[in-house]
């Protein structure tokens, strides 16, 4: 979760991109300011990750504001005049919006902060191994493709660990990669995956079979973690186990 700051002396400014960070699963807003003093005062004693800051204000300007006191946060600027641009990239800004600013492109800022923050850590090399033999391309019913980060991405159903629903988005978690975000619907999903291979246990949580490693009483182990199972779900769930049950 990446904690932000919105600064800008325009109101409606401040409300529109508030309601963006909430629509936001990976940003938490940790205030609003009227101007670069206030926002001084807020990261003083707050700690913030990325500030969504406006160029032109009163007093001090958001640049101004970076270049004198160089916030120990990523910056991304926000303004309606597009001369500013390069003296914004001049001082490592992640990101520049132009007012106004729709929420396709503030999310694409937001992903950027968090690849430049929480990069997804290299795996370890693995001891020398022979090589195994070339695996058969997967045929066409046993992939999916879904929209995330602005391209379509081709996803193995295989790989698909389980789905997490976060208000307008869905989360895919994988096995061997960095998790997806889509816009789009747990049902929507529920329809389209096969019902042999995936199950629905919770209002936000959709699961593959194959990758479940234990279930004890309303939960299910996947490794380290933990999904818990709904009361609407559980008798259809334990009752698949069931027959799948070895007695």
């Amino acid at each position: 979760m990446l904690r932000c700051l919105l600064v800008d002396d325009e109101p409606l400014a401040l409300r529109l991109l508030a309601g963006y960070v909430e629509r936001i699963p990976f940003l938490e807003l940790v205030g609003t300011c009227r101007s670069a003093i206030e926002a001084m005062q807020v990261l003083q004693r707050e700690p913030v990750d990325v500030l969504f800051l406006d160029v032109q204000m009163p007093d001090l300007t958001g640049v101004d504001f970076v270049r004198t006191l160089r916030p120990n946060a990523a910056v991304v600027f926000t303004t309606a005049y597009k001369q500013y641009a390069v003296e914004g990239f001049d001082l490592d800004a992640v990101d520049y919006l132009i007012k106004p600013i729709p929420f396709d492109r503030f999310l694409k800022a937001a992903t950027k902060v968090q690849e430049r923050l929480q990069p997804v850590a290299a795996p370890a090399p693995a001891a020398p191994v022979a090589p195994p033999a070339p695996a058969p391309a997967a045929p066409a019913e046993e992939y999916i493709f879904v929209k995330a980060d602005y391209h379509t991405q081709r996803v193995t159903l295989r790989d698909i660990r389980y789905l997490e629903g976060l208000k307008d988005y869905v989360k895919i978690h994988l096995g061997t990669a960095k998790p997806l975000l889509t816009l789009n619907s747990l049902r929507a999903f529920e329809e389209r995956l096969p019902a042999t291979e995936f199950v629905r246990v919770h209002r936000s949580y959709i699961v593959a079979l194959n990758w479940i490693d234990s279930i004890r009483k309303n939960r299910i182990y996947m490794g380290e973690v933990v999904i818990p199972i709904g009361d609407a779900y559980a008798e259809s769930f334990h009752q698949l186990i069931e027959q799948r049950n070895m007695h």
